[in-house]
């Protein structure tokens, strides 16, 4: 009797441990699978921008270069209107997601912890204007910087590109402003802070991975952007897209190598500031917040 359970017991614990094995080799699978799917046009991108002019449209193309060749980043450095384009990119991006950020958290917060009447209201309106397709609301934006004469400025980008952040980002710091707890705001009003120093001292450190997140959307959506740049800004004031397009993009040719390139140069301060911020993202929200 002793010997039957002693050997039915690893089987048990065999049979329960092989379905958790299963998933966790099933849950790698999926995740190596993904990795590839998502990291391949990155791949890609490189081999291209290695690879010598005259090797560029060979076919069949080859997945690992068998010539590689630095001369397309070296021709970057020559193209001062490339120069420029950046500049202006991270003008407008930066300034965007700022505003962004300082306008979508006082909205945030007056939604989350006032009551007062028409608010759900205001908040649907907010969610609702992100269903209209943004080359509709172009035509809009076009005919009203034309007749303020903010047409092809810097003016004109940012207060565009912000008009499509808002909405999410409001969204997004609501619910953050949600998770913090209302007693704080009661202790800060019994010791005597004032509305407007328990937002500043209080609610926004507290946001403050929030507010990272939502700047970050907001700066990759304004440097990511290529119809209103193209459409609302002059030449002297276009951002990263519009200008690429310009500069390698022609009617009887395209220089494949040269704008994988300096796609991939151009991507480098998005991912600088991912890495530099991601250990804000992933704090905890209110940690620390009910200590006493």
């Amino acid at each position: 009797m002793t010997v039957t359970l002693s050997a039915s017991v690893p089987t048990a614990r065999t049979s329960r441990r092989s379905p958790v094995n299963r998933s966790r080799v099933a849950a790698w699978i999926a995740v190596v699978v993904i990795g590839l799917f998502g990291l391949a046009p990155v791949y890609w991108l490189v081999v291209t921008a290695l690879t010598p002019d005259e090797r560029a449209f060979s076919f069949p193309p080859s997945l690992i270069p068998t010539e590689i060749t630095f001369e397309h980043f070296a021709r970057l450095a020559e193209n001062q209107q490339l120069f420029r384009y950046l500049v202006n990119s991270v003008i407008v991006s930066v300034i965007t997601a700022v505003l962004s950020v300082i306008v979508s958290a006082y909205m945030a917060y007056a939604f989350s912890k006032f009551r007062y009447r028409g608010r759900k209201s205001l908040m649907h309106l907010v969610l609702a204007s992100q269903l209209f397709p943004q080359a509709l609301l172009l035509v809009t934006l076009y005919a009203v910087f034309s007749a303020t004469g903010l047409l092809g400025s810097y003016t004109a980008l940012i207060l565009s590109f912000t008009t499509f952040t808002l909405p999410l980002c409001v969204w997004m710091l609501k619910g953050i402003f949600d998770t913090v707890p209302s007693t704080l705001m009661e202790a800060a009003a019994i010791d005597g802070a004032s509305r407007w120093r328990t937002l500043h001292t209080i609610a926004l450190p507290l946001a403050a991975p929030g507010l990272i997140a939502a700047g970050l959307f907001a700066f990759v959506r304004a440097w990511n952007d290529f119809i209103f740049a193209l459409t609302l800004a002059d030449p002297a004031r276009q951002t990263l897209p519009p200008g690429l397009v310009h500069t390698y993009l022609g009617e009887f040719q395209t220089a494949w190598p040269d704008l994988m390139a300096a796609s991939f140069v151009v991507s480098l301060p998005v991912i600088a500031a991912f890495m530099f911020l991601q250990r804000y993202l992933v704090g905890g929200l209110t940690a620390g917040a009910v200590k006493g």
